[in-house]
């Protein structure tokens, strides 16, 4: 599988109380055209126009990496006319706006094993990655026939067929094989539309982000919206699996008598 390349430095500082990369998990699409008595497919376009105002005001709010699930491995098994659609849309959306956003300084990352896209999809990718590879204001990557349990797979089988020995394998040999290297974990992870899970979406990335799910469907997701999703993140403590010195402070009127 052709491997991604290496994102360049994004040397903007992170803020403690904001995530520095964003992971939203796009769901309701169809749900949204069914409630206005639209086919499925003009739902992806309205979810299509609701990414450019939540990218906008991420990057305002001071998150420069932002990773959108477009596509899993399992939506193939969709209706082949829409999957048809989508891939044309995906196509579309390429062509209309790499320009503007290679000119905003925003570099294009696709993850996913992209050898069952068409060919013309593939170029069209290809082409949109080594344009922006350069770029250092903000990162957009946009996951389309993605799977986390794959991409752990083909992080194995990459660090197999390069000789590693995986007697001795660590976490951060897979984390430099997978197709996120060289970016931080996502430290917040979104879904819209109100589902509870996380679809296979980041597994090995997203052992320590913070969960946000809201029932409002993705095309209606705009600014205030992602705007909440900061703001209940910046009320969070993180913990990473240890007690803050806070927690561990006991009442003296709580421990046992002498």
């Amino acid at each position: 599988m052709q491997r991604p390349p290496a994102p360049a430095a994004i040397p903007l500082p992170a803020r403690a109380d904001l995530p520095r990369h964003v992971g939203i998990i796009m769901d309701g699409n169809g749900r949204w055209a069914r409630q206005r008595h639209l086919p499925r497919v003009a739902g992806h376009r309205a979810g299509v126009r609701a990414i450019r105002p939540v990218m906008e005001a991420c990057h305002q709010a001071g998150v420069h990496i932002l990773t959108l699930y477009a596509f899993s491995t399992e939506n193939w098994q969709r209706p082949r006319g829409e999957v048809t659609a989508l891939m044309r849309l995906f196509g579309e959306t390429i062509d209309r706006e790499v320009g503007e956003l290679h000119e905003n300084g925003v570099q294009i990352r696709v993850l996913g094993d992209r050898a069952r896209l068409s060919e013309s999809l593939q170029q069209k990718v290809a082409q949109a990655e080594a344009l922006t590879a350069g770029d250092t204001s903000a990162i957009l990557n946009v996951a389309i026939n993605y799977g986390g349990r794959r991409e752990i797979v083909d992080a194995i089988r990459e660090l197999a067929e390069s000789g590693a020995d995986l007697t001795t394998l660590d976490e951060p040999a897979v984390g430099d094989s997978l197709y996120t290297r060289g970016l931080p974990d996502p430290d917040l992870i979104v879904r819209t539309a109100g589902e509870l899970r996380i679809s296979n979406f980041l597994l090995w990335q997203a052992a320590y982000a913070e969960l946000y799910v809201t029932d409002t469907l993705w095309p209606d997701f705009g600014e205030n919206a992602i705007h909440d999703a900061l703001a209940d993140f910046s009320s969070r403590e993180r913990k990473f699996g240890g007690i803050p010195e806070t927690v561990e402070r006991i009442p003296a009127h709580a421990l046992p008598a002498e």
